[in-house]
């Protein structure tokens, strides 16, 4: 398939959006709106050869249209129940997380979740999960949750994204008759995004999916996360303690409104290094998203204090480490989990992932947010 050239995808455009208009209804399906193209095609005079060179425009007119990015009808109804996302990103997922719009559906789908890991035996050793996490920490473009999602689909995955980006920003199409990868997106249900090696187009830029580290971390930069978890709600202490003392985190006030968020008090040792006490926050914000502090609303987080407190030591420094790796930092996690080997066999991996979602969105540095700033 020829690669799409900007003046070509022009000159169809109008074609197409016409073709919508005059032969499809709002909330028509893709065949529909294929059919209704490709008619519209032929009493322009074209003939099937020259639809079947077209057809990659038409590809990504389409994708464009299931986006949002293009609108046929203005005043009708979004198709297929989609909202339209303004400026897609590899990683628009992470924003409503936490928000009681979508909290009706997390059961639902962490069901969904469970039952898919519980029936491959995808995740039952801990070769099994240190692979996910390997995954997870180098596809740093998508959210945990996300990655988790692309390497049950496709293990040897290493960059992805949806049409709409891979032509925007690098300028390749997706491969006739290539199967889409399912993630989740932010005004949902799902979105689709496509291997590297399933496009074709320009060359990608050898630092297209290079990130900002904090491997070199300065108190500065570690202060501007601080400020970012204070916004949420999040009374921070410093404290003047030994090295045997990290931090905690408490409930200060549970939300007066049923959908609001909780206060929280999070303490970290001021004397540790930036990268140190990083983690620390990383691990003490954890227990809150993970649920061990009980239900909050406003962050959609369920009700888990049941959880035996290895499991729950287990969980948020595995939260911990997750958002530390993906953003350059070794944390020294492998020695504080030998404490705690027994609790493994239950390891909820759903709410490690949506969890480290949180966690870098609180601190600021959701991949969203970074490729953003980036582009």
């Amino acid at each position: 398939m020829p690669v799409i050239h900007p003046q070509t995808y022009a000159k169809f455009k109008p074609i197409f959006l016409d073709a919508l208009k005059t032969r499809t209804e709002p909330g028509a399906d893709r065949t529909a709106m294929m059919h209704a193209i490709i008619h519209q095609l032929k009493d322009a005079s074209y003939t099937r050869d020259d639809a079947e060179d077209i057809r990659p425009y038409i590809e990504l007119f389409l994708e464009e249209v299931q986006n949002g990015t293009i609108e046929p009808f203005p005043k009708g109804p979004y198709l297929a129940g989609l909202e339209p996302t303004p400026n897609p990103v590899f990683a628009p997922f992470q924003k409503d997380l936490f928000t009681p719009k979508l909290q009706e559906k997390a059961p639902a789908e962490q069901a969904l979740i469970d039952q898919l890991i519980a029936a491959t035996k995808l995740y039952d050793s801990s070769e099994a999960i240190e692979a996910l996490f390997s995954f997870t920490i180098n596809l740093r473009e998508f959210a945990p949750f996300n990655a988790m999602l692309l390497h049950i689909q496709k293990p040897g995955l290493t960059h992805a994204a949806t049409a709409h980006d891979w032509w925007h920003r690098f300028g390749r199409v997706p491969k006739k008759g290539t199967r889409p990868l399912l993630v989740l997106r932010t005004k949902g249900p799902v979105d689709f995004v496509f291997d590297i090696l399933d496009t074709e187009g320009r060359d990608v830029p050898v630092d297209a999916f290079a990130f900002p580290t904090f491997g070199d971390l300065s108190d500065n930069r570690f202060s501007e996360f601080m400020r970012a978890v204070a916004k949420e709600r999040i009374d921070l202490v410093v404290l003047d303690s030994g090295d045997g003392q990290a931090g905690w985190i408490r409930l200060l006030a549970e939300s007066k409104a049923k959908t609001g968020k909780n206060v929280y008090q999070l303490a970290y040792n001021r004397n540790h290094a930036a990268p140190t006490r990083f983690v620390t926050v990383a691990h003490e914000l954890a227990h809150l998203y993970l649920g061990h502090l009980g239900s909050d609303a406003g962050r959609r987080v369920p009700d888990r204090r049941d959880t035996p407190h290895a499991l729950m030591e287990v969980e948020a420094e595995m939260v911990a480490y997750l958002v530390a790796m993906r953003n350059g930092l070794k944390p020294r996690s492998e020695s504080y989990l030998a404490n705690y080997k027994g609790a493994f066999e239950d390891l909820n991996l759903y709410a490690v992932t949506r969890a480290a979602n949180a966690v870098e969105t609180a601190m600021g540095i959701a991949s969203h947010k970074l490729w953003n700033e980036k582009s």
